[in-house]
């Protein structure tokens, strides 16, 4: 039995456009996910207190209140300003920075009197802090919308930034440590009751820089020489500029004595060079230079010592963390930890139920540990999803974003969140060595918090220049989001001439 034809639609009269369906902006779904976001914050908020203060006060909705109207204040920005931006990543970030805030608070709950809880401002302590904090961040990510309504204008300034990103990487390095070293890592700069990491903003300013340096460089370090084992490698002449960045990484590891931060910025170089010439030689030779160089570090330290000797010790507390008497001294921060995550086991103790005043610096650098002793593994892993969710939205952007610039800056910028989590995650369980990074958006401290609501509001903008529809090149109508576009659009290689 054959099916009935179905009439053909009538031909478009001459001078009549075909019709194009209008493009969702999807602000909408954002604005629904944004308050279910923080509803769970909410809910968290209030079973901390239920269980610390074994009663559930008349305004522990406050601060949740206050974050919940910045966030929307936030969305109506993105409504304007970058209406065809990804829908998923403020509500993500939202929750990240809802849930730190919250466990903030209970942190203060913790350090304070047991019968002074009860009257302990919701403003006062590191969280009251990570509250003004965060006002800032959202307003300079406003801002950021605000003046960047095009990002390859940042490739206007690449040499300037990348200036800006060496100074404040390598400042803290030539500081006195009494007013740059904390816990070890030479990462701060700290003057009467204020302190900055500036690292946290240098990442920004570097990402730009690389991103425009290896548009401009792509066909050179494109070129193969040699052919082995099927891959092939770059010509030795063109190894130049990712031998300089492998040592200014050591050098970063050697005098700022962290592992993470050189493998953030040499993993950032290395990562942005194979997304602009797509040849996995690079990241060989990368891993190849980076393990290398740690390796030598490490074997002068334990030989010569001096600058070196730092990156040895925290080494050894990472292999053998249980030793004698490390940890009562050198491994208290690690084995506190450790301690912690055994303690939440696969469920937590609950919000409010752990003890995170046994756990070294937990508002900040061991933050997912004091989280992962009340929520556990699945809560943990939960808010990995998260951030995993924020890293594939933002390299999604890199892949639609229809210039080569913008492929660089959104892949850059994700990848660096990312590698972020995984160094600090890494350094918390036992991974890798400790290192002096923050957990993005959970951690206290304004630096970090406003240098990665920064990064949220670039690839906000990028998304948007992505998911708009393009104009036709002769003026016709406009492609609907997802419509199918040619090769050199959507591939890493595209061919757009930055002006």
């Amino acid at each position: 039995m054959t099916a009935p034809a179905v009439p053909a639609p009538p031909p478009a009269s001459a001078g009549e456009q075909p019709r194009v369906p209008v493009p969702r902006t999807h602000r909408n779904a954002e604005l629904a996910m944004l308050l279910f976001a923080m509803a769970l914050v909410a809910v968290y908020a209030a079973t901390v207190e239920a269980t610390v203060l074994e009663t559930l006060t008349p305004r522990f909705w406050v601060p949740t209140a206050l974050l919940t109207a910045l966030f929307v204040a936030l969305h109506m920005v993105v409504r304007f300003l970058a209406p065809y931006a990804d829908p998923v990543l403020l509500p993500a970030v939202a929750l990240l920075n809802g849930i730190g805030v919250a466990y903030l608070r209970r942190v203060d709950l913790a350090r304070a009197e047991p019968d002074e809880r009860i009257d302990l401002g919701l403003f006062s302590g590191v969280g009251g802090r990570q509250l003004a904090w965060t006002l800032l961040s959202l307003i300079l990510a406003g801002v950021l919308l605000a003046v960047i309504r095009d990002h390859r204008i940042v490739s206007r300034y690449a040499y300037t930034l990348g200036l800006i990103g060496i100074v404040l990487v390598m400042l803290p390095a030539v500081l006195p440590a009494s007013i740059s070293e904390v816990n070890g890592a030479k990462l701060w700069i700290r003057f009467g009751g204020f302190s900055i990491q500036p690292g946290e903003f240098a990442k920004l300013a570097l990402v730009s820089f690389f991103a425009y340096y290896l548009v401009r460089k792509r066909e050179v370090l494109s070129l193969a020489s040699k052919r082995f084992l099927g891959i092939d490698f770059p010509r030795g002449r063109d190894l130049g500029p990712i031998v300089a960045v492998w040592l200014f990484s050591l050098l970063v590891l050697v005098f700022e004595k962290d592992l993470g931060t050189a493998l953030l910025y040499f993993g950032l170089f290395i990562v942005t060079l194979y997304i602009a010439t797509e040849r996995s030689s690079w990241l060989i030779i990368g891993l190849l230079l980076f393990f290398g160089g740690v390796y030598l570090a490490y074997v002068l330290g334990a030989s010569v010592g001096g600058p070196f000797r730092n990156f040895y010790d925290r080494a050894q507390i990472w292999l053998n963390p249980f030793e004698g008497e490390r940890p009562f001294n050198e491994s208290y921060q690690l084995v506190q930890s450790l301690l912690g995550l055994g303690t939440g086991g696969l469920f937590g103790t609950g919000p409010g139920g752990g003890q995170p005043r046994f756990i070294p610096e937990v508002e900040d650098d061991f933050i997912f540990a004091g989280l992962g002793e009340e929520i556990g593994l699945f809560g943990l892993s939960a808010l990995l999803v998260i951030y995993f969710l924020v890293v594939s939205r933002g390299l999604r952007a890199a892949l639609a974003v229809r210039d080569s610039f913008g492929k660089l800056v959104a892949g850059g910028l994700a990848f660096t969140m990312g590698l972020q989590v995984f160094v600090i995650v890494g350094g918390v369980t036992g991974l890798i060595p400790l290192t002096g990074q923050t957990t993005p958006f959970l951690s206290a401290g304004g630096s970090s918090l406003m240098a990665n609501w920064l990064l949220i509001a670039m690839l906000l903008r990028i998304s948007d220049a992505a998911r708009r529809p393009a104009t036709g090149a002769a003026g016709g109508p406009a492609a609907a989001p997802g419509a199918k576009q040619p090769p050199a659009q959507l591939h890493g290689a595209a061919t757009e001439v930055i002006r």
